[in-house]
């Protein structure tokens, strides 16, 4: 897995990285989370772990701005915290888009564990886009069906949906079937 690490403590920076590269992990890092906003931008990846308090870009706005990203497969958020926040501050962290949370010093242990979680959810948030991605369609008369649960002709669905236009035609299978039913 591609995991972003944004880390202004270069010790905790190394042992992040350390940790993850020798589970397989490739590994990217940034020095703050301007520097983090940049590389994720540029390449977005599917997992992030970002330290809370940085200068410039702190974990909490790096995480809005990777939500706010439009055409960006999900993108597994973890903050790291040298406190254990309060409530007000895991609901300013959830309200932010955070997924999960890792306290330092790191623990090796709860490292991989989040990422197990990381890699279950990536998964089911993959298979939800491809379900989503399927179109409802009546295997006789080929209506689909739409997101307010109505009924409504193939054309018409791609226009509203695309913009595009039809010009009908018909092809030689259905013409030689029409003018076979039209025969004498």
């Amino acid at each position: 897995m591609k995991i972003l690490i944004a880390e202004d403590d270069p010790v905790s920076r190394l042992v992040l990285e350390t940790t993850l590269a020798s589970q397989g992990h490739e590994v990217v890092t940034a020095e703050n989370g301007a520097e983090a906003w940049e590389a994720f931008d540029r390449d977005p990846c599917r997992v992030i772990v970002s330290d809370w308090m940085m200068p410039d870009v702190d974990g909490l706005d790096f995480c809005r701005r990777v939500r706010s990203r439009l055409n960006t497969p999900y993108t597994y958020f973890i903050l790291l915290t040298a406190i254990l926040p309060g409530g007000d501050n895991y609901r300013k962290a959830m309200e932010s888009g955070v997924d999960d949370f890792l306290s330092k010093p790191l623990n090796r242990d709860m490292v991989m564990m989040r990422l197990r979680v990381a890699s279950r959810i990536l998964g089911y948030t993959t298979q939800i886009r491809q379900l989503e991605a399927l179109l409802p369609i009546c295997m006789y008369c080929k209506k689909i069906r739409d997101e307010e649960e109505t009924w409504q002709p193939l054309e018409g669905y791609i226009r509203a949906h695309t913009g595009s236009d039809f010009s009908h035609g018909m092809c030689p299978e259905c013409f030689e079937r029409e003018m076979n039913a039209i025969k004498p």
